[in-house]
């Protein structure tokens, strides 16, 4: 893959960490309708996805004339379409996998249509709320965050790179507006920070355009103001935490990782998504241990939730605490766990890393002939999935 197509692969991936930070935010509707929307983004952070489609719907009902509701209602169906394809986890955010360099599988038709019915109406009614009052900071908020939800919904479904990044400017400039206007909105500081973390980590060429476009840099800057809208007790201070949980595994800030994680787990103990990202992030860390506790309970939780699994996640379950047991030692519990991982339906990075650390596993108990066709399985899967530093390991051990 030639430079430039992955540095687009990589600035598509972070553009699409931008998805933590669009969801319901400061309220400029009425008392119903914002009682509503709260409920709405609780279910939906809890995994209740049609749950918060409901509630969203019943706010919208309540107040028609409030872009947050349409808003809330179109993070919602596009939660589902990322749900769907599996790529709601950290690992789609680091630098071993971004995305896979295929083309996007379209989303499903009806619900793709309801996404695009519910943006579109948000953003008229939040650029008509500015048209009517622009010294108001709290309709910039709404206008910037709607068109913060279309670059990342463009990201990551459509898979434009460039159309992403027309909207994200759209989106920095409305909330570098609230800012000027109320400098007291550290709430607003989430989508700007992150966008100037996001440039600050872009390839030369790629900054360069961006700088041109009208977007501010500065790596340590943009952390800085994410963490302060994450301090900050707004209704967004969720989302900021969530942005928080990328940046600082991006940074190698596993203990603050860790820290954000608790917070989340104690405020939505329902979402098991929490508890995977606590084992993938410990692993990160190398505590081992404390990986194969979050992620024993994990899949003790997935195994009596009936609710819908996310695709690749119970592949994703099994290959991280296989990892877990065989850096502990572990062999055989590490061994069963991997060879479900990829007996299992998932991403094709899931299944190769599964594969390598099988082929280790192999290499352990002196079977060469086993691990070098684990290495081979590894190599494959991983290319054809953006992993390009697992298939380069794949490679080098099966040499």
């Amino acid at each position: 893959m030639s430079l430039a197509r992955r540095s687009t692969l990589r600035a598509s991936a972070a553009f699409a960490l931008l998805a933590a930070v669009i969801f319901p935010t400061p309220a400029i509707a009425n008392r119903q309708s914002e009682i509503l929307r709260s409920r709405a983004a609780d279910e939906l952070y809890s995994l209740d996805r049609e749950g918060a489609i409901e509630t969203f719907q019943q706010a919208v009902a309540a107040d028609p004339q409030d872009p947050g509701a349409y808003r809330g209602l179109a993070s919602a169906y596009w939660m589902a379409i990322t749900f769907k394809r599996g790529n709601m986890t950290i690992d789609d955010y680091l630098d071993g996998v971004s995305r896979s360099h295929r083309s996007p599988t379209p989303p499903p038709p009806e619900m793709a249509a309801a996404f695009n019915a519910a943006i579109d109406r948000a953003l008229e009614l939040a650029r008509a709320r500015v048209a009517a009052n622009p010294r108001d900071a709290a309709a910039h908020y709404e206008l910037g965050a709607t068109v913060g939800l279309r670059a990342s919904y463009i990201a990551t479904v459509d898979g434009s790179t460039m159309g992403a990044f027309r909207s994200a400017r759209g989106a920095y400039d409305e909330h570098e507006q609230v800012m000027k206007l109320d400098s007291s909105r550290k709430d607003a500081g989430l989508i700007v920070g992150a966008y100037r973390y996001i440039v600050a980590t872009l390839t030369l060429p790629l900054r360069w355009m961006a700088y041109v476009a009208g977007f501010g840099g500065g790596r340590e800057q943009g952390l800085q103001m994410v963490e302060a809208a994450a301090a900050y007790p707004g209704e967004n201070q969720v989302e900021a935490r969530l942005a928080l949980l990328v940046l600082y595994n991006r940074e190698r800030r596993y203990g603050d990782a860790l820290t954000q994680l608790a917070l989340l787990r104690e405020k939505y103990p329902r979402n098991r998504l929490l508890w995977l990202e606590s084992g993938a992030t410990s692993l990160r860390a190398g505590r081992s241990a404390d990986a194969d506790r979050y992620l024993t309970d994990g899949i003790t939780r997935l195994a009596t939730d009936t609710r819908p699994r996310m695709y690749s996640e119970e592949a994703m379950w099994s290959y991280k605490r296989g990892l877990a047991r065989a850096t502990l030692g572990r062999n055989a519990d590490a061994q069963a766990d991997l060879q479900k991982a990829v007996d299992t339906p998932g991403r094709d990075w899931v299944h190769g890393r599964s594969h390598l650390e099988l082929g280790k596993l192999d290499l352990k108990a002196s079977n060469r002939a086993s691990a070098v066709e684990h290495f081979r399985m590894a190599a494959r899967l991983c290319e054809s999935d953006n992993d390009k530093a697992t298939a380069d390991e794949a490679r080098k051990l099966q040499r």
